[in-house]
């Protein structure tokens, strides 16, 4: 249960490496639309028995260095939802202390399903700031079948490097409402897993 607590907490801004690896383990091949825009699949990964990630990018975008992606995670655990948005609000508070641009609101849905949690996160070298992400999560509890339920996490990063880092702060306030509604608005992939993919 520890290693699922941790997993759970992993903030995910890490500037994944490629991985030849694409190979769909949720059963959402793609593309995805967000916002009018197409994701396909790029990358897959399950770092534990019980945690899978699949990123998906914009035709033309890198996994090197992106400005849009869209990702699902899934849990394959029966930890509770507000366990883990706890556990997301606690690593950002944290965060806060050493990233002058952290930030993060957690929205609730009128039927207590779902939680939004939208926070932006800021990396730099030196005195310059080299990169600043904005990311929505979309939280809500999923059946696996075999009375198994699991949470997914369906989410959208917008990033911003170096010179263009103003710009994406002029229009923040803008945009964030655009991708609050978007996310709101979208239609959640169905993910699927076998028994034996969880203890795989």
């Amino acid at each position: 249960m520890k290693n699922v607590l941790l997993i759970i907490s992993f903030l995910c801004f890490s500037f994944t490496t490629l991985n030849s690896d694409s190979l769909d383990k949720l059963g959402v091949k793609g593309p995805l639309e967000f916002g009018k825009t197409m994701f396909k699949l790029a990358w897959s990964d399950q770092p534990r028995p019980n945690y899978y990630i699949q990123e998906y990018l914009p035709e033309g975008e890198s996994l090197e260095k992106f400005n849009q992606m869209i990702s699902i995670h899934l849990f394959a655990t029966d930890i509770k939802l507000k366990v883990a948005v706890k556990l997301k609000i606690e690593e950002l508070t944290k965060r806060k202390k050493t990233d002058g641009v952290c930030n993060f609101i957690v929205t609730e849905s009128p039927d207590g399903k779902e939680n939004i949690v939208d926070f932006l996160l800021g990396e730099s070298k030196g005195d310059a700031m080299t990169i600043v992400e904005f990311n929505v999560y979309r939280y809500k509890q999923v059946d696996l079948g075999n009375n198994r339920t699991g949470i997914m996490v369906y989410a959208f990063s917008k990033r911003s490097y170096g010179d263009e880092i103003t710009q994406f702060f002029n229009t923040l306030k803008e945009d964030r409402v655009k991708y609050l509604n978007q996310m709101i608005g979208a239609k959640l992939p169905t993910v699927a897993v076998s028994e034996k993919q969880v203890l795989k």
